[in-house]
């Protein structure tokens, strides 16, 4: 065969006059009757290629028969493009290559879109991924992602951390989302359970004295999806031992520093910015908050009390919050159809309504106006820091829906308005967060992060007495309001872990039977640790500038968890089954 001796993005004029073979694809060809030229295309780039009549009528034959998605190779001489014929947009513009022998490896049926043609619709492009991940453009994204896999391994063990792997096949532990169980053939009626994380092996590898361990792990949870999550997910896993969770995040900014630099162009400043958890619910009605724009938001109860506006009195008797956000030139940007759209927005979230002013140079202006004496205007536009041509927004609701419906109306002002530069990056941490939530709809306390997370020390009283204000030892990395990282330190003392079971509705007997083999462990010696994950998807995703998961994913699942190209899940035969004692109905 015609082994390339180039790829098809290399050559130039310094290789005029050589001898070369180029293997690939068959991106464009173009037929002038004398001549015949193609575009050859690998992942690497592409080079034009060119048929000339003195090859002989075999050669030029052969050549017109080629056509898109061909596999070829070709051997020929690099010569420069005629003089105003360079193609600036190639690296490889400036020469072609003078074809003398042409090998097909294999045709191609008409693909059902163009490789270098618009975008196709995401059904099309999934259904046929084998052709969707020749696009230069996805492409590029999967180097960046092998690069960041890359600078990963490189720093981590620059930094002492040992790389392992853990199981696939485990035992089902409750740790938050559902397992994805895999029968047992040989024990009837016993399942694995494939991994959400390998969170409790690492603890065992801390236990065993490993110190510093990672893994770009794959995980896996059986939850319902989005734009920003897949049942099957890879993150970069993290535990160390002897620490605190300063010196865990501390530890990871080296590494964010050097993603920072590689991916973003940026010398970060460390340490990074830290906000409490009930701080950021506060400001930002959410606990990953887009710091990349202000916008934040205020409480306005104080001032909503001194006006005759009958909602906010309402609001007032039931404990309501009262709470509003300035969106800066959003009052000569929203035309009264746009803020119509904004009410339905927020109502989406559960908010009743939306009060909308927008700032003249001296007074405000709007429907519910009338209802703010000048007095509260004033107050109001410098609580804000609003200014004319600006829009004030409010909701009088519960603190949730407040929350809900303020977080995700900035992060929309925000993007409308361009408060932001969408290609630069902002980190933070989010730290301690509460140890447990309330499950009404289970009448117990579920873990926020996880059940092996340590409590604050100056919290740990609470236990006994007030669990739901237990802070946990818990820290998220935030970048651009999306996160992308989390982790804890652990419960490496037996009774308070133990005592943290008991507060999820465990049994004694309950929590050795599912988290016996943690407990023995940590009965034996088991060191202060901590660790953390970070969501190599979401941080591919931002990167490469992108809205959806699964462009950054290379096999990815739609949105109600099927794979378009191989009709995954898919039925299996009964005897299949019944070997796994899987009881089926004839």
């Amino acid at each position: 065969m015609l082994k390339r001796t180039h790829n098809c993005g290399e050559l130039t004029t310094t290789h005029v006059g050589q001898s070369v073979i180029l293997n690939g694809w068959v991106d464009a060809w173009r037929d002038f009757g004398g001549l015949v030229f193609i575009d050859l295309r690998d992942r690497f780039g592409i080079t034009q290629v060119v048929f000339e009549p003195d090859t002989g009528e075999a050669l030029q034959n052969a050549a017109r028969e080629l056509r898109a998605e061909y596999v070829v190779g070709v051997k020929g001489t690099v010569a420069p493009r005629l003089a105003g014929k360079e193609n600036p947009r190639l690296a490889t513009g400036a020469i072609e290559v003078r074809v003398t022998e042409l090998e097909v490896f294999n045709e191609s049926k008409t693909p059902p879109f163009e490789i270098q043609g618009a975008e196709p619709n995401e059904e099309l492009r999934l259904t046929y991924r084998f052709l969707d991940l020749r696009r230069p453009v996805l492409q590029k994204v999967f180097l960046l992602r092998h690069r960041l896999a890359q600078v990963m391994r490189n720093t981590m063990s620059a930094m002492g951390f040992l790389e392992f792997e853990t199981p696939m096949l485990g035992r089902s532990t409750p740790e938050g989302a559902r397992d994805f169980l895999v029968p047992s053939r040989l024990w009837a009626g016993h399942f694995y359970a494939l991994p959400q994380s390998p969170q409790l092996y690492k603890q065992l590898l801390m236990v065993s004295g490993y110190d510093r361990y990672f893994q770009i792990a794959r995980c896996f949870r059986d939850e319902d999806l989005r734009a920003n999550r897949q049942p099957e997910f890879t993150e970069l896993d993290v535990e160390m031992s002897f620490v605190e969770f300063e010196d865990v995040i501390g530890t990871m900014e080296h590494l964010i520093a050097a993603l920072a630099k590689e991916f973003g162009g940026e010398t970060l400043s460390l340490p990074l910015p830290r906000f409490d958890y009930h701080d950021a619910m506060e400001r930002f009605g959410v606990d990953r908050p887009d710091l990349r724009f202000g916008a934040e938001i205020k409480d306005l109860a104080d001032l909503a009390a001194l006006t005759s506006f009958g909602v906010f009195q309402k609001a007032a008797e039931q404990g309501h919050r009262i709470r509003g956000l300035c969106a800066p030139g959003g009052g000569t940007h929203y035309s009264r159809k746009d803020l119509e759209g904004l009410t339905e927005f927020v109502g989406s979230y559960g908010a009743k309504g939306l009060v909308w002013l927008k700032v003249e140079a001296e007074t405000l202006t709007g429907p519910t106006a009338k209802f703010f004496p000048a007095e509260v205007q004033t107050r109001l536009r410098q609580r804000l820091d609003a200014k004319a041509g600006d829009l004030i927004l409010i909701v009088a609701d519960t603190q949730a829906v407040t929350h809900q419906a303020l977080a995700n109306l900035r992060i929309r002002i925000g993007a409308e308005l361009k408060l932001y530069d969408p290609r630069s990056f902002h980190y933070s941490w989010v730290v301690r967060f509460p140890l447990l939530a309330w499950d009404p709809e289970e009448n117990r306390y579920v873990a926020e992060h996880h059940p092996f997370t340590m409590p604050l020390p100056e919290d740990l009283h609470l236990l006994d007495s007030d669990p739901a204000k237990v802070r946990a030892q818990a820290y998220d990395l935030v970048v651009n309001g999306e996160e992308c990282g989390g982790g804890t330190i652990r419960c490496h003392d037996p009774n308070i872990q133990s005592k943290i079971f008991s507060l999820l509705g465990l049994t004694p007997e309950q929590a050795e039977e599912k988290f016996g083999f943690l407990l023995s462990a940590l009965r034996y010696g088991a060191p202060p640790h901590g660790g953390i994950a970070l969501g190599v998807d979401r941080l591919v995703m931002l990167y490469a500038g992108l809205t959806n998961i699964r462009d950054c994913i290379a096999f990815p699942k739609t949105a109600k968890g099927t794979d378009l190209m191989t009709g995954a899940p898919g039925t299996v035969d009964l005897k299949q089954l019944k070997e796994l004692h899987v009881r089926v109905s004839e």
